[in-house]
């Protein structure tokens, strides 16, 4: 598929680039990412994939904007306070790239309906809240052999990872999952909720990015995956490490 006029021009600092080019602008606006939460990772995750040129966006949110996400969900202003985060974001995008079609899914996520979003799509981006939602997208996943990118955030710090369980290494061995970093459901209130710590917003959009940087490279083949390695990121000392994440033996 030949790239317009309009195009060649909008995207041409990718085309520039030699580990992207026309081939990997291609494979962008051919790609279909879906993005699990439209708040604060899923909001910077979408707006850079928009601008980059991905060709179908898919947004699963069943929440409302309201006036505490204008801190940090940048996909969002004030005067959509009230409305579908996904309405809401698409509105956002489209303005930003018609290029991109924006695929609504509003509801929540559930046992029943996961593996029929997942199949539609190339990748998923995990940028939810809550860890019930997190096992549910990653073993849909891993079921359907489609790369995870998973971001999470706290107070002062973030990670991010990405995961290819189906791929083995040399001697055979399946690289991790989600599960190989979080085995069990933590205890209710073991976590606290950002409504309940705080969050500072610049941070979300840090990780929020990085997503939407390790999505890239997984589309382009730009660059060597991080599948198979955590990135932990600690914006009060400025500092980021990345630790080697392995697979469990006794997992299945």
């Amino acid at each position: 598929m030949a790239l317009s006029g309009d195009q060649l021009e909008r995207y041409a600092r990718h085309i520039l680039l030699k580990e992207i080019g026309g081939p990997g602008q291609q494979a962008l606006l051919a790609a279909r990412v879906l993005i699990i939460g439209a708040g604060g990772l899923g909001s910077p995750a979408a707006l850079y994939l928009a601008a980059s040129g991905v060709g179908t966006i898919g947004l699963v949110d069943d929440d409302h904007v309201s006036l505490s996400n204008l801190q940090r969900q940048i996909a969002h202003t004030t005067a959509a306070v009230g409305e579908p985060k996904t309405e809401s974001a698409a509105r956002t995008l489209t303005a930003l790239n018609p290029d991109t079609r924006i695929n609504q899914h509003t509801e929540r996520l559930t046992s029943g309906n996961v593996d029929a979003l997942v199949s539609g799509y190339d990748m998923v981006l995990d940028g939810c809240d809550n860890f019930e939602t997190r096992f549910l997208v990653s073993d849909a996943c891993e079921r359907a052999q489609i790369p995870l990118v998973s971001g999470a955030v706290g107070r002062f710090d973030g990670q991010l990872a990405v995961f290819h369980p189906w791929e083995t290494d040399a001697d055979g061995t399946p690289g991790p999952g989600y599960r190989d970093l979080v085995p069990e459901m933590p205890p209710p209130g073991s976590v606290p909720t950002c409504e309940e710590a705080g969050v500072v917003g610049a941070l979300t959009g840090v990780i929020g990015s990085m997503m939407a940087m390790e999505a890239i490279k997984e589309i382009t083949g730009a660059g060597t995956s991080m599948a198979g390695s955590l990135l932990l990121y600690d914006a009060l000392d400025t500092r980021i490490r990345r630790v080697k994440l392995r697979r469990d033996p006794h997992r299945g």
